[in-house]
């Protein structure tokens, strides 16, 4: 019998059983929980509170209906009228606007109303962009030019004064609330289409020139397969970059064609900016409940999405990764060292001065 390499050494841990191996390994996959997990100090700060704030945004846009404890336009109950300028009390958390709705009712509705928009808008935008600039870059040709061309010209005007413009020119004076959604949404659109063509053009024009493109080629494979499941693949892993920084900008879009009277009608839906710009008489008034909470949400839905564009755009730089490594090295290292400072006290060092 051969006697044991090492004294008193732990017995090894059993490995995990294979079928139970997996199930944390999806998890730590999933989008969000890589990015959480990759990023470090105060970029995973950011990128939490980012996460946060747009949970919120959302949940309470998806439960308007069981949150708000009134309508929209509502303006009474059978008790009576709420009152035009009231200040917040037991009835009303958020107090009462000039025309007499409830703001804790109106800024609730206003969250649905914004992310109804943003969805459209972006959707639409990743549809159109992305399918012109795969044709323009994959094909090029007199069609590439006039679509840079067009979408340079799109893309240098001022991007709030294209949205009124295309507002006034969709909505034909409708005040639905699914008109006023589309108008808003088509008009944002508009603006955004050129990012998403120009950023997948300029991708799609360096992968069409790898290798494994002129292999599939070679083997006679047809240009619809090949822009679907190699270029087009391969030229959309920016665009969740992309798509958080727009959301953000398509809410301060919404506010600002609100503010300025070209947004949604407020008996047709509850729209922030339209009550900020409501608001701005009463704040001379001394009266702040009806600016604060409006304009509160409109900066910390936008600064959620903008948090977590910017955090993923940083996640993104292959640097932030090796200095995650680094940092992680360096922690592992310093536990195992030794302190001399420690081994002097406990007189392992060598004879002190007395002694010598």
């Amino acid at each position: 019998m051969t006697a044991p390499e090492t004294q008193g050494a732990p017995p090894p841990v059993p490995a995990a059983p294979e079928h139970l191996q997996g199930r944390g390994a999806w998890f730590k996959r999933l989008p969000v929980v890589h990015q959480v997990r990759q990023s470090v100090g105060l970029q995973r700060g950011m990128l939490v509170t980012g996460l946060v704030l747009c949970a919120v945004f959302v949940v309470t846009a998806v439960g308007a209906r069981w949150i708000a404890p009134y309508g929209w336009s509502q303006l009474r109950t059978p008790e009576g009228a709420f009152g035009a300028q009231q200040p917040p009390s037991a009835e009303h958390w958020f107090g009462t606007t000039v025309g007499g709705y409830d703001v804790l009712s109106r800024v609730v509705w206003g969250a649905q109303t914004a992310l109804l928009v943003v969805i459209v808008a972006v959707t639409a935008s990743i549809v159109v962009g992305v399918l012109l600039g795969l044709v323009s870059g994959y094909f090029g040709g007199w069609a590439d030019r006039v679509l840079v061309l067009v979408a340079d010209a799109v893309y240098a005007f001022p991007s709030l004064l294209l949205a009124i413009l295309l507002a006034i020119v969709i909505s034909g004076g409708q005040s639905s609330m699914w008109g006023g959604v589309l108008a808003a949404a088509l008009s944002i659109t508009v603006v955004f289409v050129p990012q998403y063509f120009r950023v997948v053009r300029a991708e799609v024009v360096r992968i069409k020139g790898e290798a494994f493109v002129d292999a599939a080629r070679v083997l006679g494979t047809p240009h619809r397969r090949i822009m679907t499941r190699h270029v087009l693949r391969n030229s959309v892993r920016t665009l969740p970059l992309i798509v958080t920084l727009n959301a953000s900008e398509g809410i301060l879009t919404l506010a600002g064609l609100g503010f300025l009277g070209f947004g949604i009608e407020p008996t047709a839906a509850a729209e922030w900016g339209y009550d900020l710009q409501r608001a701005v008489a009463d704040v001379t008034s001394g009266i702040w409940w009806t600016a604060l909470f409006p304009g509160l949400a409109i900066v910390l839905a936008a600064m959620g999405m903008t948090l977590v564009g910017e955090s993923l755009n940083d996640l993104a730089d292959p640097r932030l990764r090796v200095r995650s490594r680094s940092r992680k090295v360096a922690g592992a290292v310093a536990a195992t060292s030794v302190d001399a400072g420690s081994d002097a006290d406990a007189g392992t060092t060598g004879p002190s001065k007395e002694e010598s």
